[in-house]
């Protein structure tokens, strides 16, 4: 017969955290500049990311995704049922930049992407105010993991975004 355990108090909960930094940079006397800055920021990880990106690539399962690209956007935050991003950034193919991932002290997964004057990613001034993770590089596909609205920036088209995405575990 299998002994009834009393709870012991300690705490085995896993958390997701999801943060992001944008930096407006543009080239002033020859030398990147940064000229706008969101500071680190909160975001909203989605019903669907959960389940794709998290649980279903942890137990190996089929339909599991993992975070490629990241995409900006006009439009406002994905709310938690959310499956795109608002308003993402549509001018060109090069819009959705490629992630570089990493860990940082073990617990965090740091995702950064640079979206570059030189790729015209956008073919002419936006107002950007929101920021999404996904699975592949064709715009206005796939399912988003996580995203966030920021204040809103004008992005011309000589400035750079440069973008770090963290998802921290505790």
């Amino acid at each position: 017969m299998l002994k009834k355990q009393k709870y012991s108090g300690v705490s085995d909960a896993m958390k997701v955290h999801g943060f992001f930094r944008l930096q407006i940079v543009e080239d002033i006397d020859g030398k990147p500049t940064v000229i706008g800055d969101s500071g680190w920021q909160e975001n909203t990880v989605v019903n669907d990311g959960f389940d794709q990106y998290i649980c279903r690539s942890i137990g190996g399962m089929s339909g599991s995704k993992t975070v490629s690209h990241m995409a900006l956007g006009t439009g406002t935050a994905p709310g938690v049922t959310a499956t795109t991003l608002d308003g993402e950034i549509t001018d060109a193919a090069s819009s959705r930049k490629a992630v570089t991932a990493s860990t940082v002290a073990s617990k965090t997964l740091q995702l950064t992407a640079a979206f570059n004057s030189a790729d015209s990613f956008i073919t002419a001034a936006k107002t950007i105010q929101n920021v999404g993770l996904f699975q592949q590089s064709n715009t206005n596909t796939a399912t988003i993991l996580a995203g966030q609205t920021y204040t809103t920036s004008a992005l011309a088209t000589n400035q750079s975004v440069n973008a770090s995405y963290q998802l921290r575990f505790s």
